[in-house]
């Protein structure tokens, strides 16, 4: 069974919400609870009450919403979902496209008058980006019991505040307690991010599983000194070091090989003048795998490397982790639906694994959870310039309903189904 998807409704609903901390030229910045985050949780939880939905907000301010089963029980629903905030220079479509094409599946079913033996959820989870807030999978990580509450409550973002003072600023913070989402399954529909898709000519990525995320900052002591003055030899030159360090996380991944990869994403010094010595340099460091036993390698590598390098220097160096998760595999029984739901609505795809971390992993010890891919354009994300086409889009929610209802159950169906 195939329901028909609205695609203009969801695009107008896509396009109305980007306005929302709208940057010139395109794109969006909504950081985790930001006032511009506060704006669009108000319009899409009221899309949600507009259909009728009943409404869930927990003490981090996960926020879902639930159409009833056929008989308006309690079971544990069929849930969907993503997020709706933005690194600093967002694209439209990076988690939104997840949470809204989510609710046009429960809306395209609902309009289809499908009754389904279990209830579907759509649901929107707090500071999954962590470009406010570290670590990032923030919300899910707590509602699944990942993360600790306390601790992420009392993170502190880039701008001063904790996420406790953050959710009482813009009132996020709901009743439900850590643990009252429990889903059968957890489906997210999300753009690839990447340029594996376009590249080959695929419409749908069966994702696998999530690659380990290690992130790490690293700061740099030396001693400040003047640039004309003081001899090469007698410097203690903390961004020597971590320029080095930065080179050596390049070197990892290429000694390495794919799937690794290494990025410098953060590199400042102090005093930060130019014709200084800089006496601290902090860093940061993100290193990904699929396999665990290798990350592990390239962390003692890495970690081993930058102690070294500050010695030579006469410099000292401290680390601390930012956010560190294990690869994750996804449910292969719910894999293999969308596999096969792909092939049944006549899509191409390929099976991937996923570089970027996303709310299903923290979904994925706990209950059977998969995702989704839809082609980005040139594999651009986290740019203003993200672009995923309407019958690109069409498509994954269009898979994305098939699989949602085969895990319901459909009881009976009027109206407009294909």
């Amino acid at each position: 069974m195939s329901v028909a998807i609205d695609i203009d409704r969801l695009m107008a609903r896509i396009f109305d919400l980007a306005k929302i901390g709208a940057l010139p030229g395109g794109g969006c910045k909504r950081l985790a609870l930001s006032p511009e985050d506060a704006e669009s949780r108000a319009l899409v939880t009221g899309w949600f009450e507009a259909r009728g939905l009943e409404i869930h907000r927990d003490v981090i301010g996960n926020t879902w919403a639930i159409r009833a089963d056929r008989n308006g029980g309690t079971t544990a629903p069929v849930l969907m979902g993503s997020h709706i905030d933005t690194v600093g220079t967002g694209g439209l479509y990076d988690g939104v496209l997840g949470v809204l094409g989510a609710f046009e599946v429960i809306e395209s079913i609902d309009d289809a008058g499908i009754e389904t033996e279990r209830p579907l959820a759509v649901a929107f989870f707090t500071n999954e980006e962590g470009a406010r807030f570290q670590p990032d999978m923030m919300g899910s990580g707590v509602a699944m019991g990942e993360l600790g509450l306390d601790e992420m409550l009392a993170s502190v973002g880039i701008d001063g505040p904790s996420v406790a003072e953050a959710l009482a600023a813009i009132g996020a913070a709901g009743d439900e307690p850590v643990g009252a989402l429990k889903p059968s399954c957890y489906l997210e529909l999300h753009i690839e991010q990447g340029p594996v898709l376009e590249a080959e000519g695929l419409e749908i990525g069966v994702v696998t599983g999530v690659q380990g995320i290690s992130w790490s900052e690293f700061t740099v002591s030396g001693a400040t000194a003047h640039a004309g003055t003081t001899p090469m030899k007698m410097r203690r030159d903390a961004g020597v070091v971590a320029a080095a360090i930065a080179l050596e996380a390049r070197a990892i991944a290429a000694s390495f090989g794919p799937p690794q990869v290494a990025t410098v994403g953060r590199m400042r010094f102090s005093p930060d003048l130019v014709n200084v010595v800089p006496e601290t340099a902090v860093l940061t460091v993100d290193l990904r795998n699929t396999d665990e036993t290798e990350l592990k390698a390239a962390e003692k590598w890495l970690f081993s490397k930058a102690e070294t390098l500050a010695k030579v220097e006469g410099c000292t160096v401290t680390r601390r982790t930012l956010a560190r998760f294990e690869p994750v595999v996804f449910d292969p029984d719910l894999v293999e639906e969308v596999a096969q739901g792909a092939a049944q609505l006549g899509m191409t795809a390929r099976r991937m694994p996923s570089g970027a971390g996303h709310d299903a992993q923290m979904f994925a010890p706990h209950c059977p959870s998969a995702m989704i891919f839809v082609p980005s354009k040139d594999g651009i994300s986290h740019n203003t310039t993200e672009f995923t086409a309407p019958d690109e889009i069409a498509r994954g929610v269009a898979l994305l309903a098939q699989v949602a209802l085969t895990r319901a159950g459909h009881a009976q169906s009027e109206g407009r189904v294909q």
